[in-house]
Parts: C-alpha cells; structure tokens; sequence
C-alpha cells in the first residue's frame, strides 16, 4: 500500500467519515478558512484512485468515490511500517519511544496493560 501525502490523507479521512459521496461533498467537509477549490480536490482524489484506495462510478458527467480500503488498514499499515523503519520492528521499543518522550503517562500504560488482558481473555 502506498503511503499517502498529509492532502491525500486529509481528504482520504473525509471520505472515511462519510463514505460515498461526490467531489463537492468532500470538499464540504474542509474547513473554511481556506477551503480549498474544487479542482484541488478533484485532482488529490483522483491520486487517491490511481494509488487504489478509492473507487469511482460516473453518474453522468460527475463521479462519486466510495472508499476501497478500509481506515482500520490503513491506520495498520501505517504503524507497521513506523515500527519496521524507526522502532527495529519492535512495538515494545515504540511504547518505550513515547514513554521517554513523556507523550505515555504510567496511567495510560496501566490502561494499555489493561486492554491487553481484556482481549486476551
């Protein structure tokens, strides 16, 4: 799967959210201050589609995307590959990484140890 730019990833999360929907829909969804035009838009979704994490069906003269590929994945996907180029394939190396930098409080990690035992259960 191919990395996404912070547009296409922007956009990618409003399509997440919403689900089908069209180009104006999408670009509904951005903030005001400034909202970006709506070639813009059209052009960073139709990176989306050629990386293969949209789908398009013309209605028309217009499309309406619907996502391919799921948030769950991608969110996956992209941890792994942190974990495999910054962390030496280790997740525990991760949790300590954010521990360190005090972005994890002993709190959180108590919450974190919790949760595991639930799904193991």
């Amino acid at each position: 799967m191919e990395q996404l730019t912070p547009q296409e990833e922007q956009l990618m999360r409003y399509v997440w959210a919403r689900g089908k929907g069209f180009i104006k829909d999408y670009r509904e969804m951005y903030p005001d201050s400034p909202k970006p035009p709506y070639t813009t838009v059209a052009t960073i979704m139709k990176k989306l589609e050629n990386k293969g994490y949209v789908a398009s069906r013309l209605y028309g003269n217009t499309y309406e995307y619907r996502p391919k590929i799921r948030a769950d994945r991608y969110k996956s996907e992209y941890v792994d590959n942190a974990v495999t180029n910054f962390f030496q394939n280790s997740y525990k190396e991760l949790v300590s990484f954010f521990a360190r930098e005090e972005k994890l409080t002993e709190k959180d990690l108590a919450e974190i140890i919790q949760l595991i035992k639930k799904e193991k259960r």
